[in-house]
């Protein structure tokens, strides 16, 4: 009866969290459930598209719902590392090194255009992305809780973009892509902010206490041995597949397990089922796995060799 009340609660702020999103966003329904997923997985997100289309108004929107204290990094060709993590200048009033905290001291942290700037500003974000901690001048100080980023970066054919690094990949839970609006959505677009902008009447759904709970519960679902196999040899098959030069890092198997936690949770079950894995499959692995020549000479995409993957496995039945 308890779990019963527990789950209503749970059910009503998800519904209460996308319908204040939905002012904002139109027609992206499947990928606000996404977003909320990632973070209940406590994952990191990579949004690519082309300009224009939402992908910052998207993270300004969660974290105005969700009253995360949040900063946003505009990515440009002379970003430093200083100019994310901080930096140690000296006090004259008190004699000594100060250290000025720099904008991934947040909840929520939207790198903006994050493949417009230098292999090594991204690669100062990889200690906080994976540890939530960040390390200057040989101090290590850890980041608030939760710790989230939301990075947004243009298709690699735009002008003035370089490819990330697998690394830096890796360290992103999933890969979303919202596309352009249908006809309906985007005359809603436009009508909403002839006068006002939606953003602003956005309320306040979860605050950071309750996040962090949900996270836990998260944490907490059951994930059978036969689901873990199931991970395990969906993830193996992208190391021998001959079309793939990369496959599914043991981090991808990880996230992987972590997002299909996270959407039995959203569906109101405490354990995972196959139909978990299957569907957040392409979101968690595509960015992960680097195509042969061949196959990219095929016309393959990353999507198309991983849902050919996922119809060749057998899914465990789970009772």
């Amino acid at each position: 009866m308890q779990n019963g009340r527990r789950n209503n609660i749970r059910g009503k702020k998800i519904a209460d969290l996308r319908m204040e999103m939905n002012k904002v966003i139109k027609g992206k329904d499947d990928i606000i459930v996404k977003i909320i997923m990632t973070v209940l997985a406590s994952g990191h997100i990579l949004l690519e598209d082309n300009p224009g289309l939402g992908k910052t108004t998207l993270a300004k929107t969660f974290s105005k719902a969700t009253s995360m204290q949040d900063n946003r990094i505009q990515f440009t060709p002379d970003t430093m590392p200083s100019d994310i993590l901080g930096y140690s200048m000296y006090n004259q009033r008190e004699g000594k090194m100060e250290f000025v905290k720099g904008p991934v001291f947040t909840n929520l942290l939207l790198a903006d255009e994050i493949n417009r700037t230098s292999s090594k500003t991204q690669a100062a974000l990889l200690e906080a992305m994976a540890e939530a901690t960040a390390t200057v001048d040989n101090v290590t100080y850890q980041l608030p809780k939760p710790f989230i980023t939301i990075a947004t970066q243009n298709p690699i054919t735009s002008g003035g973009t370089q490819a990330l690094p697998d690394s830096q990949l890796d360290r992103f839970m999933v890969r979303l892509s919202m596309g352009y609006p249908d006809v309906k959505s985007q005359v809603e677009l436009l009508r909403d902010r002839q006068k006002t902008n939606p953003l602003d009447s956005v309320r306040k759904i979860l605050d950071t206490d309750k996040i962090l709970e949900m996270q836990q519960e998260t944490d907490n679902v059951y994930i059978s041995d036969p689901i873990l196999e199931y991970i395990s040899v969906l993830t193996d098959q992208t190391r021998k597949n001959q079309g793939i030069v990369l496959g599914v890092s043991p981090r991808g198997a990880l996230a992987l397990s972590r997002m299909s936690k996270a959407r039995a949770y959203l569906s109101g079950r405490d354990y995972v089922i196959p139909e978990d894995i299957q569907e957040v499959w392409t979101d968690v692995c595509a960015h992960r796995i680097v195509l042969s020549p061949k196959a990219r000479i095929s016309d393959l995409t990353a999507v198309g060799v991983l849902t050919q993957i996922l119809k060749n496995i057998e899914a465990p039945r789970v009772e």
